[in-house]
């Protein structure tokens, strides 16, 4: 069998590392080749029979679309959800919204789109302000928690400006937060050990939560991984019966991963990825994945076999 790896035209290091690394996993059972989405991508990923899709990029507002939707019209398998379920999940009010309809716990929210003014409500301060299609927290940082409306208008403010998307205000959960990977395998959903990322060892003055300076700019160092996380065994078995219930509502597939905060003995949803990335040494899902038993390698693998079960190949 011949697969493609897909990838954005301009790669980062981490997503260099990525390709690296999936490249000699498939290698192990396949004939392996590499295909930027550009403008030759119909023609090139001809010759293969199914795609991993590596592609997080492309646009804007439709970026991770772009591959499955191609793909999808050209009857060529691939790996993960399809274009449908990521324009779900790139759109974080979209998957909020799912979620509360079908009794999915996730924080309180509304929009604000840009041009728009903030409408009265009725949430809770502290609120937290995100850009709603960023990913890798772009866009969150210590004024991100606001305790008024004037630091809320600032904020909400300072989204339109940079991003020039509309803002996303939640309530803002002071919990624990977790992190829940999950693995479709022949009969089962897996889900993997739970990780709880601990902010407590932070320096002074930092925010206590994943900011786009917690988690890029060297302050991950910081950061505590309690795998499993420090959870009762009702609260494991809650989350884990949450997580399968949200890949399953969203049309997740193969493989996806969510963030969750849990307080009082309740949790709240906060964000699925509906395709994670796969980089050594930083990825969380690769944490939890050798956390159950599982190389860099047996993931990938298991990935494609998860993919082929289902286009019956």
């Amino acid at each position: 069998m011949k697969i493609a790896i897909a990838i954005d035209k301009v790669l980062d290091e981490n997503k260099k590392k990525m390709l690296n690394s999936v490249r000699k996993a498939l290698s192990k059972e396949y004939e392996v080749g590499v295909v930027k989405f550009d403008e030759n991508f119909m023609r090139n990923i001809k010759s293969y029979d199914l795609v991993f899709n590596m592609s997080t990029s492309g646009g804007k507002d439709t970026r991770q679309l772009h591959v499955p939707a191609v793909l999808d019209l050209m009857e060529i398998p691939y790996t993960g959800a399809p274009a449908s379920t990521h324009a779900l999940c790139m759109d974080k009010s979209f998957t909020k919204a799912i979620l509360e309809k079908c009794g999915i716990s996730t924080a309180g929210f509304f929009v604000v789109h840009p041009r728009e003014k903030i409408p009265d409500h009725d949430l809770k301060y502290p609120l937290i302000v995100k850009p709603i299609r960023e990913g890798s927290s772009k866009g969150l940082r210590k004024d991100s928690v606001v305790s008024d409306r004037e630091s809320l208008e600032r904020a909400v403010r300072w989204i339109h400006e940079n991003f020039n998307e509309a803002a996303l205000v939640e309530e803002f959960i002071d919990g624990k937060e977790v992190t829940i990977g999950l693995l479709e395998e022949e009969d089962i959903l897996r889900v993997f050990p739970i990780i709880e990322i601990d902010f407590s060892n932070l320096p002074e003055g930092v925010e206590r939560f994943y900011s786009d300076r917690v988690k890029n700019q060297g302050y991950d160092r910081y950061v505590i991984y309690h795998i499993p996380a420090r959870l009762s065994k009702s609260m494991e078995n809650t989350l884990k019966e949450a997580a399968k219930r949200v890949f399953k509502v969203l049309g997740l597939r193969d493989y996806a991963r969510m963030d969750v905060r849990i307080k009082n003995d309740k949790y709240y949803v906060l964000d699925v990825n509906s395709l994670p990335l796969l980089v050594p040494g930083y990825s969380d899902i690769l944490k939890m994945a050798e956390a159950d038993g599982l190389s860099y390698d047996d993931l990938v693998l298991k990935i494609v076999q998860s993919a082929r079960r289902r286009y019956g190949i």
